[in-house]
């Protein structure tokens, strides 16, 4: 999400019922039913990302289509996947355990990482491999961080993916007092 955008979806936040029935109509080209606070700002954000991002291909909307239709689509599990007859089902299946290739603590590629840091906005995006802030790729949060504010910084800590196991990592001493 680019920074327009992204303050597009934040002004959201702060607008009543009536000023996000007026954006939706804007946004939409029509008006809504709903006076529901929260429907109306995610369903706009929705449409301010697509409009700024582009929609999904036609490619993807047919795909899409083919599967929803797909008349040997399963929607609940088989209560006894081993009754006779089934066998040929498990022969085919098979079970594993993919290992994560990403850091757990981290959101999806794509997502606006946001810190208030000494009355600005620090904002970095993460990326498939890497953090990208003020135009410019970073390997790691950490430093983003610093980067953003100068000093060292945990850059879990920084922007709230980790809590604090100690102290130390609070910013206090080893006795409580603050240094």
């Amino acid at each position: 999400m680019n920074e327009t955008t992204y303050q597009q979806v934040q002004a959201l936040s702060r607008m009543t019922v009536g000023e996000l029935r007026e954006r939706y109509i804007d946004v939409f080209g029509e008006e809504t039913r709903s006076h529901h606070k929260d429907f109306l700002r995610k369903r706009i954000a929705w449409r301010l990302q697509a409009l700024a991002e582009g929609s999904l291909s036609e490619r993807a909307r047919r795909r899409a289509e083919e599967i929803a239709n797909d008349a040997d689509l399963r929607i609940r599990m088989l209560r006894d996947p081993i009754k006779p007859g089934l066998m040929e089902v498990r022969e085919r299946s098979v079970s594993g355990r993919l290992q994560p290739q990403r850091d757990s603590r981290l959101p999806l590629p794509g997502t606006l990482l946001v810190r208030e840091f000494r009355g600005r906005d620090i904002v970095a995006k993460v990326l498939d491999k890497g953090f990208e802030y003020d135009g410019r790729w970073f390997k790691s949060l950490s430093a983003v961080a610093q980067e953003a504010t100068g000093s060292k910084w945990n850059g879990f800590l920084f922007f709230g993916l980790a809590e604090p196991k100690g102290p130390q990592d609070q910013g206090e001493e080893p006795d409580g007092r603050n240094g």
